[in-house]
């Protein structure tokens, strides 16, 4: 507000977009570039063309469509070569907000009606006065928009604030030798090539730049992380493979050569006398919960060598109450006659016994009175639900001078290139052979003219059936065609095809007591049918379970339809996965064929990475990430070079003022050095 006038509307809208300062606004980088070297003139358009045209436009007017009342715009552009109507449906705002008769860009589709051609539905920008045929410009920045803020009022006011002088104040974090080193560019000609490029090399080398720059200080983050876990004294506890034997023999499986390799990496971390801290990730039914009681029992029957101190105390937290309560029982059942006192916390249970030696939980373990300094090891499962601060808070449940173990565990498949970036603090442990590796999933990707013949074959079956649609309520469908909203199908299946089953619902906004009934009586058999969103994605285990239903599957990543079908064939019979999509895409219908040739996670997250970008791993991965603004996780290289430039000069950083101060601005610390 101090360089030029905005609207409170602007304001809010810019806020949307993350951008509260100056700094901000320059760092809203372009998506792509436009050239407008390759516009053409109106009198060269052709039907079916996806064309852009300069020129200046009027009779701009609103109205609704003939047969349809739908509301509609519309206005014509003009050059030297002639004229061609543009024509918005249910986009009627635009032409208010444009003037008339200003020079205007028209990208879009070129279409045709009784032999007149139109560009439909196009994005129209006021003319920048910079690609007026002047100074040798053609590309033309498009940048993330918001409602109320065009990609056209974006690039005017990075240009006032260029034309401000206020870059030349601008500091630069990187200093100027680590850049030479990897052939970048400063701060100031990066953010001038990338916002105003005079060619198509100016725009790569600035985002490559500022991909750097974004890897750089996640990695000096993690190595920040990883020495002040160094730094710290853990329990020091001389358990062997040998010495949890006997516990593990308890398992209803034979464990896997994999879990015994972890374990063996796990109870080696234990000796070493500084804090544990390790990431285990495996598919869905890999038996990471098995690992993880393996690790609390080394931890809770161990007298610390060398420590003046009693038996030790684990913690585990999940990230919901129907999760947290399946594990309560299935680690009371590991543990019965072993003199070991598990107890439950949530917003809904406190514990019984105050002198508990296993204690599971969802968050309210961070509110837990903690009065022990006995805590060894503190388990976080789905761990990517959990941030930084609330990690740290758990490590602070022991008031002692020992910081605990962390295990952190995911059933989210995780590419390798991903792994690297946001887990450079962390030793990564995977789980590769599941207990009942010789089960198969059998999964078809099922068209819309079989699904009454998919409904016929649940109801012969009459076994334990999971129905998932992507929304709640359908009103939250309506500008999504025909993908399918959880309540109402519920009714329709409750009332149509499967009338007289016993069904039931589950969504995120019950109740967690209404939750934990539902599954209950699904686990038992009061329910048939369960209609749900992805709220069973976590959590529910009904071994008896065999049949899954995804509807709009087209909408979900793989590993996130991966993670889906883990949740049936956990028992004694084979497992189903039927897929629907919502459309008829070609591209989607040939991505989701994967499924039904791969059952490994990791390759699926590796083929969604390549197809649909990082973008898709972060829907799987849900809030705990925040998703890149520039580097792209396919470019294996920037991560590598970016890792190893933080491992090489975080040792340094005491001689770039700079560059730590903002280190420590991005991130407080994960333990306090004693």
């Amino acid at each position: 507000t101090d360089i030029f006038r905005i609207l409170p509307a602007q304001e809010k809208a810019l806020k949307k977009l993350g951008i509260r300062s100056v700094k901000d606004l320059l760092y809203h980088l372009p998506v792509r570039y436009s050239n407008t070297a390759n516009a053409t003139t109106i009198a060269n358009l052709k039907k079916g063309d996806s064309s852009v045209v300069f020129g200046k436009v009027s009779g701009l007017k609103t109205k609704k469509a003939f047969r349809k009342k739908i509301p509609m715009a519309e206005g014509v552009i003009e050059d030297d070569t002639g004229k061609i109507k543009i024509v918005w449906f249910h986009q009627a705002y635009l032409a208010k907000m444009i003037p008339e008769n200003s020079f205007v860009r028209v990208e879009g589709k070129v279409a045709e009606r009784k032999s007149a051609l139109y560009f439909s539905n196009p994005k129209v920008e006021i003319t920048p006065t910079l690609f007026e045929q002047s100074g040798g410009h053609t590309l033309f920045p498009v940048y993330p928009e918001t409602r109320g803020l065009t990609s056209n009022w974006i690039y005017h006011k990075i240009q006032a604030v260029f034309h401000s002088g206020i870059l030349e104040n601008i500091e630069d974090i990187i200093p100027e030798h680590i850049l030479k080193n990897y052939k970048l560019p400063n701060l100031q000609t990066s953010l001038v090539w990338i916002h105003t490029p005079k060619k198509e090399e100016h725009a790569l080398v600035a985002r490559k730049r500022f991909a750097f720059e974004e890897i750089f200080l996640i990695q000096l983050e993690r190595q920040k992380t990883r020495q002040e876990f160094k730094n710290q004294e853990a329990f020091v506890i001389e358990k062997t493979f040998e010495d949890i034997e006997k516990f593990v023999k308890r398992f209803p499986f034979e464990m896997t050569a994999s879990q015994k390799k972890i374990i063996e990496h796990i109870l080696s971390d234990f000796r070493r006398g500084h804090p544990m801290s390790r990431l285990l990730e495996g598919d869905v039914g890999s038996g990471k919960t098995a690992v993880a009681a393996t690790a609390a029992y080394a931890v809770v029957t161990s007298r610390p060598k060398g420590q003046d101190f009693g038996t030790l105390q684990a913690a585990y937290m999940a990230p919901t109450e129907i999760l947290a309560n399946q594990h309560y029982a299935t680690f009371g059942s590991f543990f019965e006659n072993r003199d070991i006192v598990v107890e439950l916390i949530t917003g809904a249970n406190k514990p019984k016994n105050k002198n508990w030696n296993v204690l599971i939980g969802t968050h309210a373990l961070l509110f837990s009175p903690g009065e022990s300094e006995g805590v060894g090891l503190v388990v976080i499962d789905e761990q990517h639900r959990f941030g930084v601060e609330q990690r740290a808070k758990l490590l602070h449940m022991n008031k002692g001078i020992y910081v605990p173990h962390l295990l952190t565990m995911t059933a989210t498949p995780i590419p390798r290139t991903l792994a690297l970036t946001l887990f450079g603090d962390l030793s990564i442990s995977t789980l590769t052979t599941p207990p009942n590796k010789n089960k198969k999933i059998t999964t078809s990707v099922v068209p819309q003219r079989q699904r009454d013949a998919t409904y016929k074959l649940i109801r012969e079956k009459n076994e334990p059936t999971f129905i998932v649609c992507p929304l709640i309520e359908e009103s939250e469908s309506a500008s999504l065609g025909n993908v399918k909203a959880a309540e109402a199908e519920f009714e329709s299946l409750k009332n149509g095809v499967f009338a007289g089953v016993k069904m039931g619902l589950l969504h995120g906004r019950m109740k967690s007591k209404e939750k934990q009934e539902v599954v209950e009586k699904f686990k038992s058999g009061d329910i048939k049918i369960l209609v749900s969103t992805p709220v069973i994605e976590v959590g529910i285990d009904v071994p008896e379970a065999t049949v899954m239903v995804i509807e709009s599957a087209e909408r979900y990543g793989l590993a996130s339809l991966h993670q889906l079908r883990g949740r049936v064939g956990r028992g004694d019979k084979p497992g189903y996965c039927l897929v629907f999509m919502s459309n008829n895409s070609q591209k989607a219908f040939q991505r989701l064929k994967h499924l039904e040739n791969t059952d490994n996670g990791l390759e699926l997250a590796e083929i969604d990475l390549r197809i649909r970008g990082e973008g898709d791993i972060y829907g799987t991965m849900q809030h705990g990430f925040k998703k890149f603004k520039v580097a792209n996780l396919g470019n294996i290289e920037l991560l590598e070079t970016a890792k190893e430039a933080a491992q090489k000069y975080y040792p340094q950083l005491d001689n770039y003022p700079k560059l730590k101060e903002k280190l420590d601005s991005r991130s407080g610390r994960l333990v306090e050095k004693n």
